[in-house]
Order: structure tokens, then sequence, then C-alpha cells
């Protein structure tokens, strides 16, 4: 069964490789740039790409999409987030994650790696707000599509590597000065801002390498840092429970508060 997988992924890959036309093309998760001759030590993980469909804000950026494949597949659907940041209905501008039917309850066995890549490039072109993955993405396209636009190819230069429209096209969707308007500016401002949040969260939640944040909050409140609480209970050997809270023993309390201390 593995093998029968292993040979139809294999000339999957094959496929992809050999598709001069639709701009599709695949690497194995470690190499960022497309070549003639990958090589692919794991057939169960891999990165795709494409180009942004043109008449899109997405045009001509350069979009990478992480691809897992289940030990069904092909009868379960290849996994499938961007690694890109993107402004789409359809896309989480968090996480990555897509709703697409093709990746989900419409997917056959029939159908391919290629094929599943070739339809979330389309669906850049065809966004589905009224089935959305990210809510506020979809709600600014149905109510201000002209500043959905603005944020969309904001991103597309930013993040995919889109180049700049010339000042005052209609692919800017910006006014005669090229830039943002006003509404536009505060449209950014509110999604760099939530960034910005979401950065400093994954920043603390990183400090804690795992642990309980109410275990650790507890010697952080007597005056030490996160990380300082953090080494401690490492060098302890603090279990960390999957990042449940738990009552500390009273003698790993000691050991804590010891090496807190440096009386350890």
């Amino acid at each position: 069964m593995a093998a029968n997988r292993n040979r139809r992924v294999q000339k999957e890959l094959q496929d992809i490789l050999k598709d001069t036309t639709s701009g599709i093309s695949i690497t194995p998760p470690n190499q960022s740039t497309p070549n003639t001759n990958p090589q692919f030590d794991d057939l169960t993980h891999f990165h795709g790409h494409f180009l942004g469909p043109p008449d899109t804000p997405y045009e001509r950026g350069n979009y990478s999409v992480d691809i897992t494949l289940a030990p069904e597949y092909p009868f379960k659907p290849p996994r499938m987030k961007f690694i890109t940041k993107i402004w789409h209905p359809n896309v989480s501008s968090q996480t990555g994650a897509i709703c697409l039917d093709t990746l989900g309850t419409a997917w056959s066995p029939v159908l391919t790696l290629k094929s599943a890549l070739i339809s979330l490039q389309s669906l850049l072109s065809s966004p589905e707000p009224k089935d959305p993955q990210d809510a506020e993405v979809a709600a600014m396209l149905l109510s201000r599509p002209e500043q959905f636009n603005h944020i969309a190819r904001d991103w597309a230069v930013r993040f995919a590597g889109a180049p700049l429209p010339p000042p005052g096209s209609a692919k800017s969707g910006a006014g005669s000065s090229g830039g943002l308007d006003e509404v536009g500016l505060r449209d950014r401002e509110k999604v760099e801002a939530r960034e910005r949040k979401k950065s400093e969260r994954e920043a603390r939640e990183r400090a804690y390498r795992g642990f309980n944040k109410a275990m650790i909050d507890r010697f952080v409140e007597m005056g030490f840092t996160v990380e300082r609480v953090v080494a401690a209970f490492e060098d302890v050997g603090i279990d960390r429970a999957g990042g449940e809270e738990y009552e500390l023993e009273e003698e790993y309390m000691g050991d804590v508060t010891a090496r807190l201390f440096d009386e350890m």
C-alpha cells in the first residue's frame, strides 16, 4: 500500500516538474527556490509555489504553500496552508489556513497535488467572501471592495514580492498620488496593529517554553523574569504537562525557589 502511494506521489511530482505552462512548481520544504532537479527525500512534505494571477491584487506575487500528505493520501486530501501572508477572505491572515472545498468535502482520489495547487491559484481570482476563512477580510471585500484591493495589493507587494504598480494605475487601487487614501490608511494601520499584537503574543508564548503561564507567573510576581523562572523550571525538571496547570509539590517548589535565589 505504501509503495503504491509513493509511486503515485512520485508521478504527481514529475507531472508538476514537467509542466512549463501552468506556473505551478513544487520543492522539498528546505528549498525555497524551484529548480529542474529537486531531491525529494520525504514524500509526505512539500512546498508548492505559484504566481498570483493577472488582473487581481495578487498579480505577479510569488506565493508559497506548505503541503503535508497523510498516510491515507490520496483517499484523504493534502493538508495545505499558505506560507506567504495574503489578504484574502478564504485564507486566514493570521495562520494561512485555507477554506476551499477541493481540500475538504469536494476532494476525490482522482485529484492531484497539481490540480489542488491550480485550484488555490484560481481561488485568488475568484474569492468566496460568503464562505470565508477570515471574517474580517470577507467583511471588507463585501462592504468596501476598494479598500480590500488596497490592502490585498499592499500585502502582495510587502510579503509576496509583487512589483509596485505605476502611481494612479487601476491595479494600485490608489488615487492620482499612488498612495492609500485616509480610509485605506486607517485599514492598513488596523491590520498592522493586529499583526504586531499577534507577534507580541506569540513571543510571550514562546518565552514560557511550553510551561503553564499561571505556574510561571507565580514566581514572576516575586520579581523574577519569565526567562529566569523558565530556566529554573527546566533545571529542576518540572513536567510541562502539555501546558496544563497543576499544583507543584512542596519539594519542587523549594528547588525552584532555591534555583532562583542561586542557592543550588
